[in-house]
């Protein structure tokens, strides 16, 4: 046998070799195969692997497909949507969004959120909005039209950050052309008023002697005429508080105190109406932050309502406790009570339940609003439990004033120096 043979003998088996090598390697992939679908045997393997090979092109073309309509959706919005990676680096922004803040077409995406808007605000909400899921705000775009634009942010479910932005200039001007209404109007009707109220009080002084029906009806004219004028009082503070206009004189405030003088303010009141004015008060709580003339006014537009819908004879409780780190105040009346259809809108302006019902007691619609405002302006909340025709407890809280050296709680909203709560559209 020369040397030819023994090569060709030898490439032979090497041939050999690594075709039983491959054909074990196919068959042990085959069996794997067989084994991760459940096929019968090859010929079903190759059926379900075609499938799987289908169903993905198909899945595909549908993420495609879905993402094209995403983006030409997002086009269509009159709201300015963005996505920031992980990073907080825009990855996407619709045209919109482009239009709102001055921006080329196509040249926020790729960077980062603070090249993209120029605003360190925009990217402490998106911030906040990664570490708790969602965040808001409103800022006045720092450009020619210096737009006023409201952000929402909430953490995808996959990754980043979506922005929606929303143009309120002409909202806010609106609110503001409102609000000077408001006041100029307030201002101009408070010295007719006065006016009258003066010629009212004169001329029922000068009708002592006359008749009863003159009298009763000049009687009217001071009732209405006072009526007016605490119309326009609280126009006036409203529209104060709502535009961030009225102060808060902040110190440490006994709510006890408080509690105590407002009642004893309007027991007088209570009792022509014959009701009992009763106090459920500790000796002492915590003090609380926050301004005692607005808290004052709280309770004592509070004790009003209760005076003004309780039936004779009833008796009004007001109460005072401390609880985990804020001290509630509430008033309970035996009055006719609020429809729980009323009770998540009593304290929106000018609102009244049925006139039907309150006929002859109604008031302004304007006390429980300006009462939410204050007590939020401190950081706290107000809140109303009624059956109706079983009477009302209104109850607000406000977080205890910290202690020198402390912490405060962050996830309390803490006081303000103003009420500056944006106006309800």
């Amino acid at each position: 046998m020369d040397w030819v043979e023994i090569l060709f003998i030898g490439a032979l088996a090497s041939l050999l070799g690594w075709a039983l090598a491959l054909a074990i390697t196919r068959g042990r992939a085959l069996e794997r195969l067989r084994e991760a679908t459940g096929a019968a045997d090859a010929d079903d393997v190759e059926r379900r692997v075609r499938r799987a090979l289908e169903e993905t092109d198909d899945a595909r073309w549908q993420a495609e497909q879905t993402g094209h309509d995403t983006g030409y959706l997002t086009e269509l919005l009159t709201a300015g949507v963005v996505r920031l990676g992980d990073d907080l680096t825009v990855e996407s922004a619709n045209g919109a969004a482009h239009v709102m803040l001055e921006r080329r077409p196509g040249s926020m995406v790729g960077r980062s959120a603070l090249e993209a808007f120029v605003d360190a605000r925009i990217e402490d909400i998106a911030r906040t909005a990664m570490e708790f899921g969602s965040a808001n705000g409103e800022l006045t775009v720092r450009s020619g039209s210096g737009a006023t634009v409201t952000v929402r942010a909430r953490r995808s479910p996959v990754s980043g950050v979506w922005l929606v932005l929303e143009d309120v200039s002409e909202l806010r001007r609106l609110q503001r052309i409102r609000a000077e209404f408001i006041d100029n109007l307030s201002h101009e009707l408070r010295t007719p008023l006065t006016t009258i109220s003066l010629l009212a009080e004169l001329a029922a002084r000068d009708a002592r002697s006359a008749s009863s029906r003159l009298r009763d009806r000049i009687s009217k004219i001071e009732i209405e005429t006072g009526h007016l004028t605490q119309m326009v009082n609280e126009l006036l503070d409203l529209s104060r508080i709502e535009s961030g206009t009225a102060q808060l004189l902040l110190d440490d405030v006994d709510l006890v105190r408080v509690a105590r003088t407002t009642a004893e303010r309007l027991r007088l009141f209570a009792e022509r109406q014959g009701l009992r004015l009763d106090l459920e008060l500790p000796d002492h709580v915590a003090p609380v932050r926050g301004d005692e003339d607005r808290l004052g006014q709280v309770l004592i537009n509070l004790l009003h309502n209760a005076v003004k819908f309780s039936p004779d004879g009833g008796r009004i409780v007001v109460g005072v406790r401390e609880e985990e780190g804020e001290v509630r105040v509430w008033v309970r009346d035996p009055g006719i009570g609020v429809p729980n259809a009323d009770l998540t809108r009593i304290f929106e302006r000018f609102y009244k339940v049925d006139r039907a019902r309150v006929r002859g007691r109604g008031g302004t619609g304007l006390g429980l609003s300006i009462a939410r405002h204050v007590v939020e302006s401190h950081g706290g909340r107000i809140w109303a439990d009624s059956e109706e025709g079983s009477g009302s407890t209104f109850t607000f809280s406000i977080p205890t004033a910290p202690v020198a050296g402390t912490t405060k709680n962050p996830d309390a909203r803490p006081a303000v120096d103003a009420m500056s709560d944006a106006p309800v559209a």
